[in-house]
């Protein structure tokens, strides 16, 4: 089933500044996708057109074959959770609980409902046992979990992530990507997530759209993605690591050539084949 889907959308700030031209993109149920591009690549203006934040200029955007406008945000926004990069941008209360709350609350759901909810929300990004916590007393990582817990309290079917690795440590970094993978396959949540950081991507999406100054410019299954080498790097983006290591082996023909791996486990298994 397509979720989202955008036809040659455009947008354009009030100051005259384009910021996305002739975009096509769509996402299906299920799937990991991946909105990699540099910094100012038009990443974040995508993004919040998805649920009516913005609106473009041109074109048309549609979440569940339904046009996103004022008269359908409720069930848009329903459809489509977003958790920002900055997550103090998205949390202003006093408690975990109330945050994540908050959005229970406007929908009408029974406060024994509510309770319950908010417990399996903390459940899942780890969290179980914050709710008398001040989300401002808390680690980086931390008000991203509960960031993260306040919209998928709201049991949206795709979560949509601004940079979601931003400001993490390597281990907070390593236990988000867990977790989201987790969230997709056992609660079946759909993933889009925009990021700059090519090697989380391997790891955490099946398909990939990379931007360049506010154009689609490559898309594909990650592998794909990757294996366009001259692409990546003329859009301002480098190789994985692991990916670039064996690169250089295969420069140095240490290596015979063959598709790059993308991840540490995909590298162990290319070095054992080639030490037979």
């Amino acid at each position: 089933m397509e979720l989202i889907r955008l036809d040659k959308v455009g947008f354009t700030y009030p100051d005259g500044t384009a910021a996305l031209e002739n975009i096509d993109f769509n996402v299906f149920a299920g799937e990991r996708v991946a909105v990699l591009g540099a910094n100012g690549a038009g990443k974040s203006t995508l993004f919040q057109l998805f649920n009516g934040l913005l609106q473009p200029s041109v074109g048309r955007v549609l979440v569940k074959e339904l046009p996103v406008e004022k008269n359908n945000y409720k069930t848009v926004r329903r459809i489509v959770g977003m958790v920002f990069q900055d997550p103090d941008d998205q949390l202003f209360s006093s408690s975990v609980r109330q945050e994540i709350s908050y959005g229970l609350l406007n929908l009408g759901l029974p406060r024994e409902s509510i309770g319950e909810t908010v417990r399996w929300a903390l459940q899942v990004v780890g969290l179980a046992g914050y709710e008398d916590k001040s989300p401002y007393n808390l680690s980086g990582g931390e008000k991203k979990r509960v960031a993260l817990a306040s919209v998928l309290a709201m049991k949206p079917e795709v979560l949509v992530l601004d940079e979601p690795t931003a400001a993490l440590d390597p281990r907070g970094v390593a236990q988000l990507i867990e977790l989201l993978n987790e969230i997709n396959r056992q609660l079946n949540i759909t993933l889009v997530f925009a990021t700059h950081d090519v090697d989380v991507v391997p790891l955490l999406a099946d398909r990939v759209y990379v931007m360049n100054r506010g154009r689609i410019v490559l898309t594909g299954s990650t592998t794909e993605v990757f294996s366009d080498v001259g692409a990546i790097r003329g859009n301002n983006l480098r190789l994985p690591r692991v990916a670039h290591l064996v690169e250089l082996l295969q420069r140095d023909r240490m290596q015979e050539k063959a598709a790059l791996p993308l991840t540490i486990g995909q590298a162990r298994k290319a070095i054992r084949t080639m030490n037979g």
